[in-house]
Parts: structure tokens; sequence; C-alpha cells
């Protein structure tokens, strides 16, 4: 859903990037970045790309994808800009390597039969433009250059965002290749826009605490239809599912109060699809900004408020890893439409834990009643706070 950091601007001039402190984030809002207030309609595909003069940006797609013979799959790819200057701030000329952003990235996939979890984490500067000519160098086994575009980057016509050889590509309208490798591990997809845009909160401004500027911009392609192969210790899978798009990009920082967030996108078999946060508060309790998206399959949209949905525990996890506990079984009560669901992770170790930031993030299916109706379908549910790391204040 959304990802709060803090890097310190660094000034050497080279492609490798050491991993930035993201300890904690800074109270104040750093002067010449622009506030997510409310006041900017979203339109596309212009904010498709990246919005330098916002301090952080995310693009995450998560999905379950299944073979034909039932195995189940879960992935994430995102990919995160974190502003280290704003616009307002001149470059020094002397090299190209100066940049006021910075991209990282996570690529996650989970392999339900087996029950391993696979995540890697990858940090680049933007890098100068320059096309290939003759041998590719390698970084660490992998390409160290990605053509006229750089290193990372986030474009929005043609729509294309990368970290190196991870990347999601427009090749027809509604239509994008989704590719990333590590090691043994691969997902090549094709996704099919088959709902369209989804703004959230007021016409896609987001709240997230008492101020303001404690918010995003914030919408989604919640439905996504997803085709093409997974590979997992050489063996090459097949598969076909449903994947979602978050994209967010903002300024401000959650309230003090705030520890952490558990955050829903759950897509119902029959078409709706739902979208679901709640920021949970020191005194255990969840903040007033809490909301969520009912999204139809008439397209007709209808937005919640905490009033309007119930997110009740039902079990729990400890990671061997972290020694986090986290939520491992929710029931979520809909006012409106009213529905009763229970959700289950798919399998429970899909922690993602890296040296800079602890979440769990993972593939769930649920089920339940909607207006009498039975209802299922799978998801995705992304919990922070539970185990450190969290940069927040």
């Amino acid at each position: 859903m959304f990802f709060l950091v803090s890097c310190s601007p660094t000034s050497v001039p080279s492609a490798e990037v050491q991993v930035p402190d993201v300890a904690s984030i800074i109270e104040d809002i750093p002067p010449g970045f622009v506030v997510a207030d409310g006041s900017r309609p979203l339109t596309f595909p212009e904010d498709f790309g990246a919005h330098p003069d916002f301090r952080t940006e995310w693009w995450y797609y998560t999905g379950n994808l299944q073979t034909l013979e039932g195995r189940h799959f879960g992935f994430e790819l995102t990919v995160f800009r974190v502003g280290l200057l704003p616009p307002t701030v001149e470059l020094p000329s002397d090299s190209q390597w100066y940049d006021r952003s910075l991209y990282f990235a996570h690529f996650a996939v989970s392999d339900i039969a087996s029950e391993q979890f696979y995540a890697f984490e990858r940090y680049s500067r933007p890098g100068p433009p320059a096309p290939r000519l003759g041998p590719t160098p390698s970084r660490g086994g992998r390409p160290a250059w990605d053509g006229p575009g750089g290193l990372a980057g986030a474009q929005a016509d043609p729509y294309r965002v990368w970290l190196e050889d991870w990347n999601i590509t427009e090749r027809a309208p509604g239509v994008y290749r989704l590719q990333a490798a590590q090691a043994e591990i691969s997902l090549e997809l094709t996704l099919t826009d088959e709902m369209g845009i989804v703004l959230h909160g007021e016409n896609g401004y987001s709240r997230k605490g008492k101020n303001v500027s404690n918010a995003s911009y914030y919408y989604s392609q919640p439905r996504l239809r997803a085709d093409g192969f997974v590979q997992v210790d050489g063996v090459r899978y097949p598969v076909s599912g449903l994947a979602w798009k978050d994209h967010e990009f903002s300024t401000g920082v959650l309230d003090e109060n705030q520890i952490g967030w558990d955050w829903f996108s759950l897509q119902f078999e029959d078409g709706p699809a739902l979208m679901l946060f709640q920021l949970r508060e020191r005194d255990g309790g969840t903040s007033a900004s809490s909301s969520g998206t009912f999204i139809n399959t008439d397209e007709n949209i209808q937005p919640m408020q905490k009033a309007d949905f119930l997110i009740t525990v039902l079990d729990e996890w400890r990671s061997p890893h972290t020694q986090g506990v986290y939520p491992a079984a929710w029931e979520i009560r809909l006012r409106e439409p009213a529905c009763v669901l229970e959700a289950y992770p798919w399998m429970a170790d899909q922690e993602v834990n890296f040296p800079a930031v602890t979440y769990w993030e993972g593939a769930v299916r649920f089920e339940g009643i909607c207006n009498g109706a039975p209802a299922r379908g799978n998801g995705y549910i992304e919990l922070t706070g539970y185990a450190g790391n969290l940069p927040l204040r």
C-alpha cells in the first residue's frame, strides 16, 4: 500500500548505491517538496509516471497465480522512488550520476506447494542515459545498464517502471509486460487491465492522518488478468491469475501516534474488488483516517470510512526470523455491501525481512457472504510495524 522512508542525500557520483538509512522519518517536510493536499486532480497517462516534486512514491504489483494443475503462487514486485533533493535544488554538473532520486525495489515469490518464500531487494540511482554499445557490463551477475532509460526510473507515456532488468512495460493500451528474475527465481507476465483505474479517497486524495498533509495521492488498477510463467529452482510453470497495481505518491508522514498499518487488496471470483487499510495507533486503537474502497463489476465505486468496516484478528503467527507476532487470520465485516468474510494466508511465512525494513506481504484467500450470496477469492495483505525496522516516529 504505502511505504515511508527517509534517506540522506549523497554526493558520491557512483553507480554503486549504499543501502540507505531508514531508521526514522523526519517529522518536518523537507523544504522544496510538494505535499499531497487534494489541490491537484489526477490525470492519465501523466500520473502513471514519476513525480519528483513529491518525496516518496511507489508502484506496487501483487497477485495470485495458478498452474492448470492447481499449483498456487503469490508474487510481489514493487519499485520505490525516494526524493533525495527537491527539484528546487540545482544539481552539480560535473557528473551525470548525480540525481535527485534514489530507486529501490522488492521482488518476492510465494511457492505455496513447497512452502517456500523467496524475497530479493535492489537499489540504484537512475544513472546517465546511454545506449548499449557492445557487451553489457554486469554487476553481481546481473545487467548494470538498461539502455536509453538508465539504470532505474519511471515514465508515463509509454508507461514504464524499472530498476535494471526488473520492469513493467506498456505493450498496448491497458496491456503490460512484467518481468523480474533473481537467482533461480523468475517471473514473466502479461497483465491485461479488466477494470480500469480506480481513485481512492476523495478523487485520489487519500488521507492518512489528522493534518491535511498527512495524505497521499492514490489510485489502483485492481483487476489485471495475468498470464505467463513462474520459474522456481529451474522449473518453469505456465500460470494464470489476477494481479493488482497500486501507485501512490506523497511527501507527508503519518501521525506520531501511528505505529503501523494493515492493508488489504481482495479480488472476488465474480468480479468485484476491495481495498481496505487500517492505521494502528500506540494505544491499540485504529486511526479515524482508516478507509477503503469497494469496486463493483458495474463500475460502481463505494468509498468506505472507518465506521463502514470492521477487521477482527482471528489468529496469530510468530516469525521464526524476527520473532515478530503478526495477525494470521481475519474476519472482515462491511456495512455496504453487507459482507462477512474470513481471510487466511496461503502460507504463514511470507515475511519480507531486509536490513533496512521488515514487513509481512503475502498471498491470501478468503470466503464468506456478501448481500446473502456466497463470496470467495484471493488477495494480498501487507502488515507493517509488527517486527521493528519500521521508519515511523
